[in-house]
């Protein structure tokens, strides 16, 4: 609201501020900031590095070094001063201390290769389109090598105080803080990125007016906003790496795989560019505190890092070490007496992993392992999370009912529970098939509803057939049923007398002759298509485009590679993004909804990556051409 009365400038304070730039990458900081600023994987980064290293563009990309060479310097210097000017460049070179655990400097830091510095655009220039992600990851070298021996970045940050006098004798105090760069400095060449959005928005230029005390002020407009305090930010690839590398875990090497590996097994999942953990995670997370606790200790694991350093630079031999570390203190004959363990923390240390797990089996119980107490109702009922061989589903007493793939566990409320568990089960029967006299059930599954003809449980599996999506579950009538269950419809046969059937499946309705099989365009024309229909789409080449006419779920800017529109499509393997080139089907933790642009591109490169891995092998799902994504 609008808070007439008197105002004037009662202080005015300006300090000076200085940036100095960061130190020049080594393996860590490249991998957080290729994240940051260009949505790389740790392993795509990790992937384009080693392209660039291996035809001569950088040095070695493996390294916790943030010291130059001489030459290197040399290089940096000459071009700051040929590209930005004298002023630019500080009176000695720069020198970087490293400060993080556990460091191995045996290479110089990563950068240019070579005496002189060739510049982004020739190299861009030389590797061409196929060469995208090296180009820009050359850039992002290439500007922090620069930008390190660079002066640094001056400016004037000013706090201004306002009082005012309300016109009914209310007095306030206003207050507002700007920002200005006097000198941009190594800002000419690089800005660092930030996990955190408030940190950079710290420094951001923001300008205020010139303002001098008692100035007085008139109020043109006023609007009062609230504040509210945020959770910490989830970790990205990004934030993950910073804190291994912190905690003495892991190496520059081993990084892109432990992010790959956890990924891989289903611990976490991106959304956007954030990792959300698995409901999986946090059952295996309970599995190593509660019985192997040394294990999962920080502090052992960057012990266990120190260990192989001296193992792998001669200090300590290998096989003693391995036979204490499984056997124990007293290496195998401890190990043949059968000691027990105290079940203490640390007993890995003396006992050695064969003891220490043999003690724990037998304790270990599966079900409350895979059991994750969520609260209690308003009844007073337990809700319990379990993680089952399907998947997470949530259980109050005989209840229980699946937890959507894409919901991240800190979203999962005791509200939301009780919404999932009070939610139709979908499981009634329709009525009587006139044939058979079975009951028909229309049921929910994993993939979808769907109607069955009879019991389950005998000797022979009932008949299922999933619901088109056009259907609603709760308007699916008996005939509806019936005519799901008729399939698959016999349309005729060819001049050859081979039977060709319409089929209806859980990637969409397709017509199948033998071994041959074509998609049809719309799910309703499995009830619909004709013979003569059936042996034109027959006669064209298999992979046509028979999905085309179909509009996009979604539709995103140019792809960076190709420069074609992204989108995303339904095809017989579920929603994928294509660019028109390459098609990337969506993972369990990409929702429809929540797909980012960014995450598009990420997906559509992952794809290309492994097509040029796999030589072009695996391109029939996904590839341009496929019958699916």
């Amino acid at each position: 609201r609008m808070m007439k009365g008197r105002y004037a400038v009662t202080s005015v304070e300006r300090k000076p501020t200085r940036r100095t730039p960061s130190a020049p990458f080594m393996t860590s900081t490249l991998q957080q900031e290729a994240s940051r600023k260009l949505r790389f994987t740790a392993k795509r980064t990790m992937q384009a590095a080693q392209r660039l290293y291996e035809n001569g563009y950088i040095t070695y990309m493996r390294t916790d070094s943030t010291q130059l060479s001489t030459a290197a310097v040399s290089a940096a210097r000459s071009q700051i001063e040929r590209m930005y000017g004298a002023d630019y460049l500080p009176d000695s070179p720069r020198v970087y201390a490293k400060k993080v655990k556990n460091a191995q400097e045996a290479h110089e830091a990563i950068r240019p290769a070579g005496d002189t510095f060739r510049l982004p655009e020739e190299v861009a220039r030389e590797l061409g389109p196929d060469g995208f992600d090296q180009a820009r990851l050359y850039e992002l070298i290439w500007m922090r090598t620069v930008a390190s021996q660079m002066k640094d970045s001056l400016g004037e940050s000013v706090q201004v105080k306002i009082g005012g006098d309300l016109d009914g004798g209310t007095k306030v105090e206003l207050a507002c803080s700007g920002h200005t760069i006097t000198f941009a400095g190594f800002l000419r060449a690089y800005v660092e990125g930030s996990d955190d959005p408030a940190a950079e928005l710290e420094s951001r230029e923001r300008p205020l007016p010139k303002l001098d005390e008692k100035q007085k002020l008139a109020p043109k407009a006023m609007e009062a906003k609230g504040h509210e305090t945020q959770p910490p930010a989830r970790f990205t690839e990004a934030g993950l790496v910073q804190k291994l590398e912190e905690l003495g875990v892991g190496r520059p090497s081993t990084y892109a795989s432990i992010i790959g590996t956890i990924m891989d097994r289903g611990y976490v999942w991106k959304k956007g560019t954030a990792l959300v953990p698995a409901f999986r995670a946090f059952a295996v997370i309970q599995l190593l505190e509660k019985h192997f606790d040394a294990l999962v200790d920080y502090a052992f694991t960057a012990k266990m890092e120190d260990d192989l350093d001296a193992i792998a630079e001669g200090e300590q031999s290998a096989e003693p070490w391995l036979e204490r570390f499984y056997f124990g203190e007293g290496g195998v004959k401890s190990a043949a007496k059968g000691k027990k363990g105290d079940g203490k923390s640390g007993g890995i240390q003396s006992l050695g992993l064969k003891t220490l797990v043999a003690d724990r089996l037998e304790e270990i119980d599966a079900r409350a392992i895979n059991s994750l107490p969520l609260g209690t109702d308003k009844n007073g009922n337990d809700i319990v999370v379990r993680v089952g061989k399907f998947g997470p589903y949530l259980q109050r007493g005989e209840d229980t009912t699946s937890i959507p793939l894409d919901m991240p566990p800190d979203e999962l409320t005791i509200e939301k529970a009780e919404e999932l568990l009070d939610a139709p089960s979908g499981d009634k029967e329709l009525g009587k098939d006139p044939e058979s006299g079975k009951p028909i059930f229309l049921k929910s599954g994993r993939f979808g509803t769907y109607v069955q003809l009879g019991e389950a449980g005998g000797d022979e599996k009932p008949k299922t057939c999933s619901i088109l999506t056009s259907m609603k579950p709760e308007t699916v009538t008996l005939e509806d049923a019936l005519k799901l269950l008729s399939l698959p419809r016999v349309i005729g046969k060819d001049d050859s007398g081979a039977v060709i059937e319409a089929h209806y499946g859980r990637y969409g309705s397709y017509i199948k002759r033998g071994n041959d099989n074509r998609s049809l365009e719309r799910e309703e024309q499995v009830f619909q298509v004709t013979l003569k229909e059936a042996l034109e789409l027959l006669a064209q080449p298999k992979f046509r485009k028979a999905r085309a006419a179909a509009p996009p779920l979604k539709e995103f800017g140019n792809d960076p590679v190709s420069g074609k529109p992204i989108r995303v499509l339904q095809g017989r393997f579920g929603h994928y993004v294509t660019d028109g080139e390459t098609n990337a089907t969506l993972r369990s933790g990409d929702a429809l909804e929540t797909l980012s642009e960014d995450r598009a591109i990420e997906l559509l490169q992952e794809r290309r990556e492994k097509d040029k891995e796999g030589g072009g092998a695996a391109r029939g799902r996904g590839r341009k051409g496929g019958r699916g994504a």
